[in-house]
């Protein structure tokens, strides 16, 4: 099988750097760099007609959504980072994966557009704050008293939700200790470390 991942800078893309990592799939990284605007670059657009990224060759077949590929990653590779399937906690375990690309990024998602225009609309930044406040709040109390999401054991959820939580670390000013915590604890994994080497040299164009 041979596995090959367009990886764009500043992208999901990171959610399926670091899972190949940390259980040491071999992959090929091919890297675009967003342009000047922060769209992707028109070649990917020969690779799928989204022209997005991540995207994720599977011996040659395309699959897109950065949630997807962690599922499946975990499913065919992985199965340890996922709860069984008939135990009490798979149904909290896909929840946090649909939570992190759903309820969590879409107020981040409204504020940073919102936030690019010339005269930024006040309602909808002040909507996009309130949900983002409610939303990370929640994130936070949830992980009171826990290494991951999950509890004690590092799982898929953690790979797909950490990324919104960079994200809104990037975009909004508000103080949530135990995230905090909780990303400093991941960046001491030699596979996060080793992701964000990656993002530092795609966008250095190396």
């Amino acid at each position: 099988m041979k596995l090959k991942l367009h990886y764009l800078d500043r992208s999901r893309a990171m959610r399926v750097t670091w899972l190949l990592e940390h259980i040491g799939l071999p992959y090929e990284l091919i890297s675009h760099k967003r342009q000047e605007n922060m769209h992707a670059p028109e070649a990917l657009k020969d690779i799928h007609p989204l022209g997005k990224a991540p995207l994720l060759e599977i011996d040659g077949k395309v699959i897109t959504e950065s949630v997807a590929m962690v599922e499946w990653i975990i499913a065919n590779h992985a199965p340890q980072l996922a709860p069984a399937t008939d135990s009490p906690e798979y149904a909290e375990y896909l929840q946090w994966l649909q939570f992190s690309e759903s309820t969590a990024m879409i107020p981040l998602v409204l504020k940073f557009i919102a936030a690019r225009e010339p005269t930024p609309p006040q309602n909808t930044l002040a909507y996009a704050d309130s949900e983002i406040e409610k939303v990370y709040d929640y994130v936070n109390r949830q992980l009171a008293n826990k290494r991951y999401i999950m509890g004690d054991k590092l799982t898929g959820a953690d790979f797909a939700l950490a990324f919104a939580l960079i994200f809104m670390k990037m975009v909004y000013q508000g103080k949530f200790a135990n995230i905090d915590r909780y990303l400093t604890d991941l960046s001491q994994l030699p596979s996060w470390q080793k992701a964000q080497q990656i993002e530092q040299q795609v966008l250095q164009g190396k």
